[in-house]
């Protein structure tokens, strides 16, 4: 178990800045919609302590095997109720009927991969290791695998899917190469799609900005894991769980990620939606959150230095309003 639990040991991102803007107090319910090796959870346990109830999901087992060794060796008085649950954000509403709690005091998302699956090579997410192109983050419950859509969808689709979920600017040149590699053999391991992504990047574009494949990696998952179906589902879920008063935190690291937060939390704290020139209002619409963070939060130059993962990461933060 010990290097298990070592392995997602990983340094929790905008701590101090999470656990201020969610603000937990003894006796809150938490929910931590992304557990990983409850590195931010802790700390959010020895504040609401043994009153408070702190609610944990991951998709993955060895996650929550971790989470729970660690939150169980804190002391009685720093334990909180305790509900580790499997599963993915998006399926929120069951999750929290599965915990039998009436309302959230705050929520916590950490939309950083969990970056122990990605460097298991089997799950074939990194494009630095020979791996069957899988990308499944849930292989038990999800069919599509990003070797199914390197090899079914057509060149439009891959243009599609590479130039929307990463800003790739050479999208549909790498998905002419894939569609022509293919014709010639099935396209089954990481390392088959990272030669085909090289030869279709002009070498003089390949000189700075990373990995030549890291964009393309990204897209694939995004697509196979619906991220942003599932990131929309999941945070609208929360704010409908959410006390009066409670809080809502989201650190996400991609611009795609972050647009999806930034837009929902506009969505929800905007108030009536009528004409200027109406003498009254006919919408009825009322704000349901308050944006907290009027720019995200980012982390310190000291953080970045002391954790490579913090690099790119954004926290936005918004608080449910009382009903008028």
């Amino acid at each position: 178990m010990s290097n298990m639990t070592s392995e997602y040991r990983h340094t929790p991102v905008l701590l101090a800045e999470c656990l201020e803007y969610t603000d937990p107090k003894p006796q809150h319910t938490f929910v931590d919609a992304t557990l990983g090796g409850a590195g931010h959870s802790l700390e959010v346990a020895k504040r609401i302590g043994a009153q408070g109830t702190l609610i944990g999901i991951d998709q993955d087992e060895v996650a929550l095997a971790a989470a729970r060794t660690r939150l169980q060796a804190l002391p009685d008085e720093q334990r909180p109720e305790l509900h580790l649950l499997r599963g993915n954000f998006g399926e929120m509403d069951n999750l929290l009927l599965q915990a039998e709690v009436p309302e959230v005091n705050a929520f916590l998302f950490d939309l950083g991969v969990s970056s122990v699956q990605i460097d298991t090579p089997s799950r074939g997410f990194s494009f630095k290791e020979t791996a069957p192109l899988d990308m499944r983050m849930d292989p038990g419950k999800q069919t599509l695998t990003a070797e199914e859509i390197i090899n079914t969808y057509n060149a439009a689709d891959l243009t599609r899917v590479i130039r929307t979920y990463s800003d790739e600017k050479w999208a549909s040149r790498i998905a002419e190469f894939i569609v022509a590699a293919r014709e010639r053999e099935r396209i089954t391991t990481s390392d088959q799609l990272v030669e085909i992504i090289k030869a279709a990047i002009p070498a003089s574009a390949r000189r700075s900005g990373g990995h030549p494949a890291k964009r393309t990696f990204q897209a694939l998952r995004i697509e196979v894991n619906s991220e942003l179906d599932v990131l929309r589902s999941g945070l609208e879920a929360a704010i409908r769980w959410l006390a009066p008063g409670g809080r809502i935190a989201v650190i996400s690291y991609h611009s795609l990620e972050d647009r999806i937060v930034k837009d929902t939390f506009a969505e929800y704290a905007k108030g009536c939606t009528c004409p200027p020139d109406f003498p009254v209002c006919v919408c009825g619409n009322v704000p349901i959150v308050k944006v907290l963070t009027r720019k995200p939060v980012l982390p310190s130059d000291e953080e970045v230095a002391r954790n490579a993962r913090a690099r790119s990461a954004k926290l936005r933060v918004a608080q449910k309003l009382p009903v008028s």
